[in-house]
């Protein structure tokens, strides 16, 4: 291997571990040392999970199997790994708003099935290639919290898309680019 590829390599290497650490939102569970606990309810199935998914150091794999459950694509029954981002996103919103409210699930995991048939049955804003399908967004709400005053706290840690539903009553976050919309 001649001294240009490897050096290319390192290049390589080195500015796509850089790009990973610019990508990271901004809080990083790893320098509080604090658990987090997150408390759902899955509005479609009446489930309810008070879960603490961090444990101040590392995320739980059996709270992160039962956040996946409640998560799930209710319609279908199927479950999907949720990304550990969204839950960052969701306690930083808490810590914005300062509160453990009870956050709503609308709509986490969602199957391509699930997406195709909402899409063609009328519902406006489904995303031919919704991040719902990979386990990166989650429309809610937080119980006893304004809507817009969710949705401000969304945008205010620009950590991932935002679109605004006022007239369904939730906020979608996801896990994409930073950017909003109003649906």
């Amino acid at each position: 291997m001649s001294q240009f590829q490897l050096n290319r390599r390192r290049f390589l290497q080195f500015s796509a571990g850089s790009f990973a650490l610019l990508a990271m939102p901004k809080f990083s569970f790893a320098a509080t040392q604090t658990p987090k606990v997150i408390n759902f309810n899955n509005l479609h199935t009446g489930e309810h999970l008070t879960s603490c998914y961090f444990d101040g150091q590392h995320f739980v794999e059996s709270e992160l199997d039962k956040i996946n459950h409640i998560c799930r694509d209710f319609r279908r029954n199927e479950t999907h790994v949720m990304d550990k981002r969204l839950l960052s996103q969701i306690s930083q919103i808490q810590e914005v708003l300062n509160t453990d409210a009870e956050v709503q699930i609308i709509s986490g995991y969602r199957s391509a099935a699930t997406n195709h048939y909402l899409r063609t049955h009328g519902h406006k804003g489904v995303a031919r290639k919704s991040l719902h399908m990979q386990g990166r967004a989650m429309d809610i709400r937080i119980a006893g919290v304004n809507i817009s005053k969710v949705h401000d706290a969304a945008l205010s840690i620009k950590a991932g898309g935002v679109g605004y539903y006022p007239r369904s009553q939730f906020v979608h976050i996801d896990t994409g680019p930073v950017r909003s919309w109003r649906g």
